[in-house]
């Protein structure tokens, strides 16, 4: 099993009795605000969990959705992505539970899994895309390192209206620079 290990969390391949604590993150009404409703059917969770598993025992793999589980109590709190695309570039994303939000657990991550991208799988450029009005997202990624690219107006169209997305990445140089 794949594991990334930092002072207060292993992030690792999902397994199936994450399932449960996965769907329920994603039930939270704050987390549901900037995804569609058919993104926050419990169903889909479910559904994902079993992709997850699948994709991690792929070769060569492409995804890593890892859980990110607190140590402290081996409790799955969260979520985090690396997807490696064509040209050395990856898309990230992470979700963490409610009640651990404001931690800097989410950064503690984040920056684990851009360490791992960066200086054992060799990305060139790593980047998130998130609605706009996501602040805590792009305040994330502004801490990470990232630097804003576009904006894209209303680009995504759910629960009655358009969202603007927001696309912000770093570059390997300026995240060893900042490290």
């Amino acid at each position: 099993m794949f594991t990334i290990e930092t002072e207060r969390l292993i992030l690792r391949d999902m397994v199936p009795k994450d399932e449960a604590a996965f769907v329920a993150i994603s039930q939270h009404k704050k987390y549901q605000r900037f995804y569609s409703e058919d993104d926050c059917d419990p169903r889909k969770y479910k559904d994902l969990t079993k992709l997850f598993i699948r994709q991690a025992k792929e070769e060569p793999r492409k995804e890593y959705q890892l859980a990110i589980v607190y140590k402290l109590t081996g409790e799955f709190i969260g979520t985090a992505c690396l997807r490696l695309e064509s040209n050395n570039q990856a898309s990230m994303g992470c979700g963490l539970s409610r009640s651990f939000q404001g931690s800097r657990l989410i950064y503690e991550a984040a920056s684990a899994l851009a360490n791992f991208g960066f200086k054992e799988l060799n990305i060139h450029r790593i980047y998130a895309e998130t609605i706009s009005e996501n602040k805590a997202a792009i305040k994330l990624c502004e801490k990470l390192g990232m630097r804003h690219e576009a904006l894209f107006k209303e680009h995504r169209y759910f629960k009655g209206r358009w969202w603007n997305t927001t696309v912000l990445a770093m570059l390997y140089n300026e995240f060893k620079n900042k490290a």
